[in-house]
């Protein structure tokens, strides 16, 4: 029998946040979605796949369809559903593959492009036939902000997704298919399990770098939840009742501390603090006479730098908005190293 432990309720997945996000509980956003079928929306139900969630009684508990199935593989809501309706919000970001995903209506609520069986692997799930691989999930990323420019302007666009928020959740299936017996004809020689750690936090870091480069700011990573106690990995690998997998939930942890740690170094690398240019004025020169002013015709000046976001100083004075949200942010919710004795919003909530 496998090595095993007490099956204690673990954390069902670990969070992992890029940006801190504070939205209003009221305030509707723009949501992108990206992974696997934990938060799949019906996708598949236009694959030719195995892997498919769209018939009774899937779906039973899912009020907005009626107790109908739509492709959520589940009996209700998904993660994110709930996530979403929790802080207030009541549309649902529709999946890429349904014909109205891409409509002008919808798609500022936010785009589903997760496929159940995929994985952060492009092989992950081939069993399955059809899914969309956390890669192609990014390339039909890339046509909506092809039609987004397209409605509203490259600036506009950029501005918009910068508040949206992107969502992560993938790598289950990886670790799944990792864990299954091989098959004959399709076995493979496995890798260790540092090396698909590795291989899977450093395909993720890719692709989250790729967003970034997209205009994605906000970002939730979400990891791998304790798979060594789901009933499908208990039966392949003959855990008593009431036992866990110890072997599947070490893979896992290492997996997680290697993300949560890839996390912590892409925040320093592309974080909301960091600038390209920390020296030179946005607006002007760095050099005698130091001055920023616009044309005539109203125009901007014709020394203006390309991304205002990027830089530190707007001219040879004062800060950009950039590093005004950043200095207001920390007298807002800073601790006592940014403002001393409590922060400004504990003073105007009259907490003393």
């Amino acid at each position: 029998m496998a090595s095993s432990v007490a099956a204690s309720p673990p954390p069902l997945c670990l969070l992992l946040f890029f940006l801190s996000l504070r939205p209003h509980p009221t305030t509707s956003y723009t949501s992108f979605v990206f992974g696997d079928s934990l938060v799949d929306s019906g996708n598949n139900n236009y694959l030719f796949t195995i892997s498919k969630a769209d018939s009774p009684p899937y779906g039973i508990d899912f009020a907005p369809s009626g107790g109908q199935p739509t492709g959520r593989f589940t009996n209700g809501r998904t993660i994110f559903d709930v996530i979403v309706q929790g802080l207030g919000d009541s549309s649902f970001p529709p999946p890429y593959l349904a014909p109205n995903a891409s409509s002008s209506g919808t798609i500022f609520v936010g785009v589903n492009y997760a496929s159940g069986a995929s994985g952060i692997l492009d092989e992950t799930g081939s069993l399955f036939i059809e899914r969309i691989p956390l890669g192609k999930q990014l390339k039909y990323f890339e046509e909506t902000r092809d039609y987004l420019v397209g409605t509203m302007g490259e600036n506009a666009t950029g501005k918009f997704l910068r508040n949206a928020v992107f969502s992560i959740i993938a790598g289950s299936n990886d670790i799944l298919n990792y864990l299954e017996p091989s098959i004959p004809l399709f076995e493979k020689t496995k890798l260790p399990p540092v090396a698909l750690q590795d291989m899977m936090v450093s395909n993720l870091t890719l692709h989250l770098k790729h967003l970034h480069e997209l205009g994605a700011r906000k970002f939730v990573v979400v990891g791998v939840g304790p798979l060594g106690c789901i009933p499908y990995i208990r039966v392949i690998k003959l855990v008593a009742d009431g036992r866990c997998s110890s072997a599947a939930n070490r893979l896992i942890q290492g997996y997680n501390m290697k993300l949560s740690r890839r996390i912590q170094e892409l925040n320093e690398e592309m974080g909301p603090e960091r600038f390209e240019n920390v020296d030179d004025p946005c607006c002007g020169l760095s050099f005698p006479p130091l001055l920023c002013f616009g044309r005539h015709d109203g125009n901007s000046s014709s020394v203006l730098c390309k991304d205002r976001a990027k830089y530190v100083f707007w001219d040879a004075y004062h800060p950009t908005e950039a590093a005004n949200i950043i200095i207001a942010n920390k007298l807002l919710d800073g601790d006592a190293t940014a403002a001393t004795p409590f922060n400004l919003r504990r003073l105007y909530s009259g907490r003393s």
